[in-house]
């Protein structure tokens, strides 16, 4: 296919999940300007970091003054993910070493939910992906991430009215990241462990809650990871139940 062809066929692909962020960009950029910060901060957090929820979550830490050993570490745990992401992301697929640079700084949740259907292999239909493709869904996702953003922050320096209670997205956002991951693998024991440590360090280290609680998580995965036995003990999902 003509690589006009080939970027036509990674719009289709991307194009529902970019609208989709384009309401959270919004919110995104909007709550850059209202935490203090000028507008073009919203871009720069959008290309420097690039990692969706870690953005608004990178706003909290930074308003709240957290010491940069503990946003290092809450950082590299809520984007861990990514490192599996890579395992079976068909960037051998792309050619030139400057796209698989590009493919590996912007592989996302969304862009990896839009390439996970070619599998490790970067098959559709038994044909390779083409590299031109598979650019063309991770450049639309994230321009659809920066620019409405930018939009969203411009937009809130524009109109002098208050934004309080946008910093709920953020809430939001982790909520629907979490239905979704529920939805693919319903075990209820993985919510019911979450709840459990945010309580417990809630109560013991108020001033260290999230890097406490998702350290004692991040063990806790890594564990049933390693011990089939374990995971398996504590598995419980729904027609388990009955």
């Amino acid at each position: 296919m003509p690589a006009r062809g080939e970027v036509a066929a990674g719009l289709r692909d991307s194009w529902a999940v970019g609208l989709g962020l384009v309401p959270l960009g919004l919110a995104f950029g909007l709550l850059v300007v209202q935490t203090g910060f000028d507008w073009w901060w919203a871009p720069v957090f959008s290309i420097v970091l690039y990692a969706g929820s870690m953005e608004f979550l990178a706003l909290g830490l930074i308003t709240a003054g957290t010491g940069w050993v503990t946003a290092l570490i809450i950082g590299v745990l809520v984007n861990f993910r990514h490192i599996f992401y890579g395992l079976t992301y068909p960037r051998h697929r792309i050619g030139p070493l400057l796209g698989r640079g590009y493919a590996t700084y912007a592989l996302t949740d969304e862009v990896y939910a839009i390439t996970g259907r070619f599998g490790s292999d970067g098959l559709e239909d038994g044909r390779p992906v083409s590299s031109t493709r598979l650019l063309t869904i991770s450049l639309f996702c994230q321009l659809s991430w920066v620019i409405s953003g930018i939009v969203g922050a411009l937009g809130g320096s524009a109109v002098v009215i208050s934004w309080e209670g946008l910093d709920f997205a953020l809430t939001a956002l982790f909520v629907v990241l979490a239905v979704e991951a529920f939805r693919n693998n319903p075990d209820f024991s993985l919510p019911l462990c979450a709840a459990l440590f945010g309580v417990a360090a809630a109560l013991l280290l108020p001033q260290q809650l999230l890097l406490a609680a998702l350290s004692v998580y991040f063990v806790l995965l890594v564990v049933r990871f390693l011990s089939p036995r374990i995971d398996a003990l504590l598995t419980l999902r729904p027609e388990e139940r009955r």
